[in-house]
């Protein structure tokens, strides 16, 4: 789509921990990543922080915060990122003119909700092994799906600091999940970059459903192999 394409022609440069935009800012473009990971998170008043949503190139956020008068979330950087940033007219244009923009931005906010409400389940009714081996069978197919895993591996430039404010667990307790699970023999993390083992097995512990994001693990982790 060419539009889109000129669109995204001059992005910005965000450092790592970087924020693109924070709670109570008044709401301004779309963001789109184009390289990097990006996450949407709130602050508590105690200051501890609670990650909502991880970005990564080709995902678009923020469609119609332009509806609002202040910013809910505020979005950053956690590695250093090239991001879009496209004016919300712009963004309108688009996607008046251009019904296959409209419709892939609306796809891909559903999908957004539907990972959300994925998020909620686990924070509310998983276990910590279950929460953490669910969390990555999702990273892995969006990795994939961003063109960033090579077979059963893909970068995770995910510190276990940020892990635990996604999970709502300590940085002690997310090391001992991941001792747990690599000593299950389903998955290993080391410098940045993790790998599944056994798919299957880590699918069973978590108990994952991939519909919500259209792709199956097992067969993704099977074919890159091959």
């Amino acid at each position: 789509m060419s539009a889109l394409r000129e669109a995204t022609a001059f992005p910005r440069r965000f450092d790592a921990r970087q924020d693109l935009i924070r709670e109570g800012d008044t709401p301004g473009p779309v963001f789109v990543v184009l390289d990097g990971w990006v996450c949407r998170y709130k602050i508590l008043p105690a200051g501890t922080r609670q990650i909502i949503a991880f970005l990564l190139p080709g995902d678009a956020c923020d469609l119609h915060m332009g509806m609002f008068p202040e910013m809910d979330h505020s979005i950053q950087a956690l590695t250093p990122a090239r991001v879009a940033v496209i004016p919300q007219a712009d963004m309108n244009g688009m996607m008046e003119k251009h019904r296959g923009i409209a419709r892939a931005m609306y796809m891909a906010q559903l999908v957004d909700e539907a990972t959300l409400r994925a998020w909620i389940v686990s924070m509310g009714r998983r276990s910590s092994a279950e929460r953490v081996a669910h969390l990555v069978c999702e990273l892995y197919l969006r990795a994939q799906g961003s063109g960033l895993a090579t077979g059963s591996e893909f970068a995770l430039p995910l510190s276990q600091i940020v892990l635990a404010d996604t999970l709502g667990m300590t940085p002690v307790h997310i090391n001992r999940v991941l001792k747990e699970l690599r000593l299950a023999g389903t998955m290993k993390l080391a410098r940045g970059s993790l790998t599944i083992i056994d798919p299957i097995r880590l699918v069973q512990i978590a108990g994952f459903d991939e519909n919500y994001l259209h792709r199956r693990l097992g067969r993704s982790v099977a074919a890159e192999e091959k």
